[in-house]
């Protein structure tokens, strides 16, 4: 038996709404690797529908877990970070990263959506989410987030080929290799996902139908996927293809059940689709 991947998965958790861990975890498991939590906080809900959110802030647990694992001689293949509840946990992800240095970094550097930042962030938790962009191989931010990474306006109109290929190869000038950002839509009418490679100069572009209605934890479900994906040997566009196919297969799901969307996607009835031995090959050059 070959050994199983391990990762060490730095977000929140929320008891009601599909988002973050409780989407990491099942997805992640599903396809076959170890998902160990490290909780940035821990949340009665998700912040969006519930009303006043109940919020315990867990920055003083993460360097304690940290030299736990280091002093059990546990090893992990990859670090990735997602939501931040304050600025010193920018420090003891780095920390991690640097604790496992063989391992994979992953940084969905979740900051805002809609062309708004999350109430929880501010100027100076925002830059210094860019010292974690820089030490990572892979981003995975959405529009939003990678305005706010370049220092620039949140798109309001479609944009052109060339100013999206503009903004991804910014990004890795940054640090990380790969950069994979969310909901984009082009001028030429497609609504992707969009990725670059820069050790080889590739640009891909996979699009899907939007649905209209927005559910929580999606980008979540899309990075969680793509890393593992990645673990398991997936080229980029392979791994960018099927975590879009199956976030849209998902949100079309929850969509056609009528459910709540402050719920967050039906997962449950999904995650048989992420064992399915197949190859996702719905991606094209950008």
């Amino acid at each position: 038996m070959s050994e199983q991947k391990r990762v060490a998965a730095i977000h929140d958790l929320s008891g009601v709404g599909r988002c973050s861990l409780s989407v990491i975890l099942p997805t992640m498991s599903v396809m076959g690797i170890q998902v160990c939590p490290v909780p940035t906080a821990l949340l009665s809900t998700h912040t969006n529908g519930y009303g006043d959110v109940v919020l315990k802030d867990m920055t003083d647990y993460i360097p304690d877990a940290l030299k736990h694992y280091i002093s059990a001689e546990i090893s992990f293949d990859c670090v990735y970070s997602g939501f931040l509840a304050s600025k010193a946990q920018v420090s003891h992800c780095l920390e991690f990263m640097d604790s496992f240095s063989g391992a994979l970094r992953v940084v969905d550097p979740v900051m805002g959506d809609a062309g708004k930042r999350y109430r929880t962030y501010d100027d100076e938790l925002c830059a210094r989410m860019g010292e974690l962009v820089a030490a990572a191989d892979i981003i995975t931010p959405n529009l939003t987030e990678a305005s706010i990474l370049l220092g620039q306006a949140y798109p309001v109109s479609p944009l052109t080929v060339g100013e999206v290929k503009q903004m991804l190869v910014k990004l890795a000038a940054k640090g990380p290799k790969t950069v994979v950002i969310t909901s984009v839509i082009l001028a030429d009418g497609e609504i992707c996902n969009v990725g670059y490679d820069s050790e080889h100069n590739a640009f891909w572009r996979v699009p899907y139908e939007m649905i209209p209605k927005s559910y929580p934890g999606t980008g979540d479900i899309f990075a969680g996927i793509l890393t593992g994906g990645i673990l398991l040997g997936d080229s980029l566009p392979i791994a960018m293809t099927r975590a879009t196919a199956f976030c849209e297969y998902a949100i079309k799901t929850t969509f056609g059940y009528g459910a709540a969307p402050r719920e967050g996607v039906m997962l449950e009835k999904c995650l048989p689709m992420l064992v399915e031995q197949r190859t996702f090959t719905e991606y094209r050059q950008l």
